[in-house]
């Protein structure tokens, strides 16, 4: 690098620096009491955040277009290939930034380094997941638009030169408010980001930082994408009371099944690492996969990308039994296979198509054995909602989610019923939420609590503290109290002539 390009970069970097820290100083100065600030920060992060979600899900649209519209369908068996490929070239040239991906890495930053996300980071989970998705690959999209929201609302704080515990308030708000924007679920947004990236960890200012930042969040997707539900179906019969019971089944099915597809995830997750990719290098690996996909989606195009289509017409009816049976067989083994060879992708879409897919064949199923006439559109939604709240242990959002989704109250018993006790069942099994689980893999041990997690990143420095009292051993008692009385302490050391200490008194 020359000289002159040196001496431009670092005046530039200077005067950034300055101007950053006159609008800092600006912002402090403004006379507004501390929580309308608060407000005004949160209602920031939500259009930040909300205006993120919908560019991304502009560019998955412009990219699926780009790769699949006006293409002869025998290409469709290389498109997720090509997009595989280079996603590897990706990986490659930034392979440190390329593995903090996911729901994960926004709770590592919360719960870990003050809500801090590093901003080339955000930029790469931008591009990354939009090709992945865009050339054809069955995941979806909100694990990616959750940490574009939790980074760009970092990038924020930063500006604001916000404090740890308010950036950190911020973070978890920007990738709720984002996922408030996606699914157009402003409560599903809120109960996400307190279930999974706080840890259940609820606090008052959070709280309403999370509502404002999610309520601004799916407004302007709303102006800008629509307010149309995102599955549409004709009228809904839930069937009578006493028929609850297979509500209850279909609970328990789902969450067998989630368990089945968490601990098939881990195996996949286990060999690929620990084998295949010790042996074979990882471009072929994911070009592989992707050829896998591509085959599958050739044959059955209702497993390329998010699903939302093919679900809407599972809801429909328009599809047979057996087709259904093996997009979730397919949906069930590919999601896995594409995200830990090296894919970038959310897991919301793709358990919300195993549910959907599970629930219509469990009503067919007791329609033709028992000859009963169930709405196979009440299942398809509650098996969604039971798998999805299953998968990720977050029952409250996956029943917000579905129901703002649906723009449908009708179903909202059985709903919850079958959630309840979808995620009752995995954590019998699995014990924790699938995000944390991968988490502990890597060495974090989350589930044991923020505190213990702070702690590591405290030096004894940051806590030691100078101004402690030395009180002289041959003090009397009387002079002792009224030293107690006017110090602010509580814990008081006792030396001897020599400076030394001897004992303590708290």
């Amino acid at each position: 690098m020359s000289p002159n390009l040196i001496k431009n970069f670092s005046f530039l970097f200077s005067k950034t620096l300055k101007w950053r820290m006159l609008f800092q100083k600006g912002i402090k100065n403004i006379p507004i009491p501390e929580y309308a600030l608060f407000s005004i920060y949160a209602i920031l992060t939500g259009a930040i955040a909300g205006l993120a979600a919908v560019l991304f899900h502009e560019t998955v649209i412009f990219i699926t277009e780009l790769s699949f519209s006006n293409t002869p369908q025998i290409f469709y068996i290389i498109i997720p290939a090509v997009g595989m490929l280079i996603l590897s070239f990706m990986i490659k040239a930034f392979p440190k930034t390329a593995k903090k991906k996911g729901v994960s890495e926004v709770i590592k930053a919360v719960a870990m380094r003050g809500g801090y996300i590093p901003f080339r980071t955000t930029l790469f989970h931008f591009f990354a997941p939009a090709i992945c998705i865009g050339t054809g690959s069955t995941l979806g999209p909100e694990g990616p638009i959750a940490q574009l929201g939790g980074g760009i609302s970092s990038k924020f704080g930063h500006i604001l030169d916000l404090s740890d515990a308010k950036r950190r308030i911020f973070t978890a708000a920007g990738a709720g408010a984002a996922i408030a924007a996606v699914f157009n679920s402003p409560l599903g947004g809120i109960f996400f980001a307190l279930e999974i990236i706080l840890l259940n960890d609820f606090q008052t200012p959070t709280f309403s930082a999370l509502v404002l930042a999610s309520v601004t969040a799916s407004a302007i997707s709303r102006a800008l994408l629509g307010n149309e539900a995102r599955f549409v179906f004709d009228e809904i019969t839930i069937g009578p009371y006493n028929d609850f019971y297979l509500y209850i089944i279909l609970g328990i099915l789902a969450g067998l099944l989630s368990v089945l597809f968490i601990r098939y995830s881990d195996f996949i997750d286990k060999i690929l690492h620990e084998s295949i990719l010790k042996r074979i290098p990882k471009w072929l690996v994911m070009v592989s996969v992707g050829l896998l996909m591509g085959l599958s989606g050739y044959y059955f195009s209702g497993i390329f990308g998010i699903g939302y289509e093919a679900i809407n017409s599972i809801l429909a009816g328009k599809e047979i039994w057996h087709v259904v049976l093996i997009l979730v067989v397919l949906k069930i083994i590919l999601v896995p296979l594409i995200l830990y060879s090296g894919g970038f992708g959310g897991l919301f879409a793709p358990t919300l198509f195993i549910g959907a897919g599970s629930g219509y064949l469990f009503a067919f199923a007791i329609n033709s054995i028992w000859g009963l006439e169930l709405d196979t559109t009440a299942f398809v939604l509650v098996g969604m909602g039971a798998v999805l709240g299953g998968v990720n242990t977050i029952p409250i959002s996956a029943i917000l989610i579905i129901f703002e989704m649906t723009q449908n109250y009708t179903f909202i018993l059985p709903l919850m019923l079958a959630v309840i006790v979808s995620t009752t069942m995995v954590q019998v099994f699995i014990k924790g939420s699938v995000h944390v689980k991968h988490l502990e893999r890597e060495g974090f041990k989350i589930s044991r609590g923020r505190d213990a997690n702070i702690l590591r990143s405290i030096f004894v420095a940051d806590v030691m503290r100078e101004d402690i009292l030395l009180i002289p051993e041959k003090t009397s008692i009387s002079k002792l109290i009224s030293q107690l009385l006017e110090s602010p302490h509580a814990t008081f050391y006792t030396v001897n002539d020599n400076g030394e200490i001897k004992g303590l008194i708290t």
